[in-house]
């Protein structure tokens, strides 16, 4: 199990108990507003999201890893590296950069707080030469994170029938 610790977050495999704090994250149709509006409405979708993510790290060495708030101890949402392996924006087998938080512990930083080590385990620990981040072009507040870590805007692609931003950022 991999954990990477910050200042107030801690970061490890997601595991089978956490079925509950992703039902209340993926249940949540603020949470899924940029992410296609189809957000989850049993728990079992949501052992079946765990068991789907636990399956990347034995087959790709890398999935989306739990947050835990180290002063509650509780689930906040996840962050992580993902390797695509499917051609988007003409790109495949990349590893692109993600989180997603329960809609009470936004507004904390958690989302840069938790995506900065991530970045910083992909580069230094994968050895990765670049790393992508893609959001809704409507969300905002994802693209205000991807850019606070230093990724740039490369261009607007449609994803799903939306456009999306994709950004990148080199190593450094």
């Amino acid at each position: 199990m991999i954990i990477i610790e910050t200042e107030r977050l801690i970061l490890r495999e997601l595991e089978e108990t956490d079925v509950e704090g992703m039902f209340t994250l993926d249940s949540d149709a603020q949470v899924h507003q940029f992410l296609g509006n189809k957000p989850v409405s049993t728990i079992d979708e949501s052992r079946a999201d765990i068991k789907f993510i636990r399956a990347q790290y034995i087959e790709n060495g890398i999935g989306r890893w739990a947050v835990i708030e180290k002063e509650s101890n509780q689930f906040v949402g996840w962050s992580g590296l993902k390797l695509i392996k499917e051609n988007i924006n003409y790109h495949c087998n990349y590893y692109d950069i993600g989180y997603r938080f329960i809609s009470k512990f936004w507004g904390k930083g958690y989302a840069t707080e938790s995506a900065r080590a991530v970045m910083e385990y992909g580069f230094n620990t994968l050895k990765l030469n670049e790393i992508i981040g893609i959001a809704d072009i409507e969300n905002q507040a994802s693209i205000n994170v991807l850019e606070k870590l230093g990724l740039k805007k490369i261009n607007i692609f449609e994803y799903h029938g939306k456009a999306h931003q994709w950004l990148k950022i080199e190593k450094f």
